[in-house]
């Protein structure tokens, strides 16, 4: 059992996701998604294991600079900065990077992506930490920020003397991954049948 507040991956407490294995496995192939990039993954997964308090410096930095994503962390009513919830969701985003790094692919990863996504979206926003912020956290918002979070990656991934092609397969497959993922969170956004 994890000792993150809010983190229950692998639990029964995390419902069935609604998207199938098999359908992922179509998401995978529209990716490009497969092996080599599963492999690079665990290469970065020794690298990023130890970086993830910088990483996550650099990454709410970036949205601390941006008020409409720091909206999403802010109170409902008068807008500031709610810092209790930006701590809580440090510890599971630390979390999120090591599991990117090492996913199994299998049902109970399939689950928790779910799982994530309706922590975004109104269904489950603020319930894991009682925090009375935004309803939502817009799905524009969400899906913009695979750039920022994957390009400002790779410097990490080039610390630890890996080759140029090496850093770039891990980068790649860090892009893949979070397409993967966020594709997987837009379920909740998605009207019914169009998923």
């Amino acid at each position: 059992m994890s000792n993150i507040p809010g983190y229950i991956h692998g639990t029964a407490s995390v419902s069935r996701s609604p998207v199938s294995l098999n359908d992922f496995e179509q998401m995978k192939a529209s990716v490009l998604f497969g092996e080599e990039d599963v492999k690079a993954l665990r290469t970065s997964h020794d690298i990023v294991k130890g970086r993830t308090e910088a990483i996550l410096d650099v990454w709410y930095g970036f949205v601390g600079s941006q008020p409409h994503l720091l909206a999403s962390f802010s109170g409902k009513t008068d807008g500031k900065p709610l810092g209790d919830y930006l701590t809580s969701v440090r510890k599971r985003f630390a979390q999120w990077i090591l599991d990117t790094s090492s996913a199994g692919y299998d049902q109970a990863w399939l689950d928790y992506q779910h799982e994530i996504g309706l922590r975004h979206h109104r269904a489950r926003k603020n319930k894991t930490d009682g925090a009375p912020s935004t309803d939502l956290v817009p799905f524009r918002n969400l899906f913009a920020l695979i750039f920022p979070v994957t390009f400002t990656l790779r410097p990490f991934l080039a610390e630890q003397g890996h080759s140029a092609e090496d850093v770039e397969k891990m980068h790649a497959a860090w892009v893949k991954s979070c397409l993967l993922q966020v594709t997987l969170w837009a379920h909740p956004y998605v009207k019914d049948g169009d998923f």
